[in-house]
């Protein structure tokens, strides 16, 4: 299917509207890599600057049917599972599949995403490829502590073992099993990142997957001293986390971030600066006092809300499938490309401020203070729905 900005197909009187192309001067690639053969390795979906090709492939939006267990986790309904596959089951992310990197001597930064609770590594794929387009290479990883939809590895012997969502164990404390969940996630961040630092440094590291894609032709294309971190909801309290655990973390993104799963020992600890962007219909008065514990201690971190945005405007689902959003509220009152663009270019002004680029992104500094249409600084006391 050709993908714009207007409905692109109806299925049975489910009208689609189509993932949006990155605006920024790169055309963008993408390919899933898996390293390693047991669930200690990682797995991800990665966007990077590519040379353009006509008539390119572009990859399902839904990699596997199994994901299709997203809305069953989010809504708690097990029949949403074919609801999700046959509303989106075809749409296509507008990238090039495996498509030819674009070297870069100077060397892009580097971005780790975290996805949210029971996400997976393509549900940001907006996000991630608008950035992409503007530079950077950008790794969404695939959380291997239960938190996924689902997800899988590949044994030696080939065989798949998948790793499927998990609630709390009941009798168990919710934060306790967050905590470790959320801990488990920031490591994964800071494998990542070893990861790259080692395909920099010349080392080989063969991939389970794709074979027929190389990570070595990233290896004189990273500029690793300007590295970022950046999740959604649960993703978004990791990305902070991971500023504790690895110092090459210059600054972090959090999208609506899930502040319950992170001790309060550890809020001394982040000294790095943090961007909060927030949904206005999410956050509870305690996550957002956490969030200013951290901006009282760096007057570098900053908290803004989008107006007209809901917890999923930060997520792909806000795009597609609009009879979704009257059963699931997946999109506010905020037009979800109006929103893209707030908070793609109020993390580009955040991240050219703090990893020291000359891009041109601080023409969107207003953003990272609040001001301008449909944004504002702080966050409103909205009672969460978690």
């Amino acid at each position: 299917l050709p993908l714009s900005r207007s409905v692109c197909s109806s299925m049975g009187g489910w009208q689609l509207l189509a993932l949006p192309v990155g605006k920024g001067p790169h055309s963008v690639g993408c390919a899933d890599i898996m390293v390693g053969n047991t669930c200690q390795g990682l797995f991800f979906r990665l966007f990077y600057p590519c040379e353009p090709q006509a008539g390119a492939e572009q990859p399902l939006w839904i990699p596997r049917d199994e994901y299709c267990r997203v809305l069953t986790t989010f809504t708690h309904c097990s029949w949403t599972a074919p609801l999700l596959r046959l509303a989106i089951g075809s749409c296509r992310v507008p990238v090039s599949w495996k498509g030819p990197f674009k070297p870069c001597s100077r060397g892009y930064p580097l971005i780790i995403f975290s996805h949210g609770l029971g996400a997976f590594r393509t549900v940001y794929s907006s996000l991630c490829s608008e950035l992409a387009s503007w530079g950077f290479v950008v790794v969404a990883l695939e959380h291997r502590d239960h938190s996924a939809s689902t997800t899988y590895f590949l044994t030696e012997a080939g065989q798949e073992e998948w790793i499927p969502y998990q609630r709390v164990p009941q009798g168990q404390k919710e934060f306790y099993f967050r905590k470790k969940q959320v801990h488990q996630r920031a490591e994964e961040c800071v494998r990542a990142l070893r990861l790259f630092q080692d395909i920099s440094s010349g080392e080989s590291v063969p991939n389970v997957l794709p074979q027929d894609f190389s990570l070595s032709v990233l290896k004189d294309s990273l500029d690793l001293s300007r590295v970022s971190v950046m999740g959604h909801s649960f993703g978004g309290v990791t990305a902070v986390l991971a500023l504790v655990k690895e110092p090459s973390f210059r600054c972090a993104v959090a999208l609506d971030a899930w502040m319950f799963p992170l001790e309060n020992a550890l809020y001394p600890e982040v000294s790095k600066p943090v961007l909060f962007i927030n949904a206005e219909k999410f956050q509870t008065p305690e996550s957002v006092a956490r969030m200013k514990s951290l901006s009282s201690r760096n007057s570098q971190t900053k908290i803004i809300t989008v107006l007209g945005s809901v917890h999923q405007s930060h997520t792909d689902l806000t795009f597609l499938a609009w009879k979704l959003n009257r059963i699931f509220s997946t999109r506010g009152t905020l037009d979800p490309y109006k929103g893209l663009d707030i908070i793609s270019r109020a993390a580009l002004a955040f991240l050219q401020r703090h990893l020291n680029l000359e891009e041109g992104f601080d023409q969107w500094d207003h953003l990272i203070e609040g001001i301008g249409d449909s944004v504002v600084p702080g966050a409103p006391f909205c009672r969460s729905n978690l």
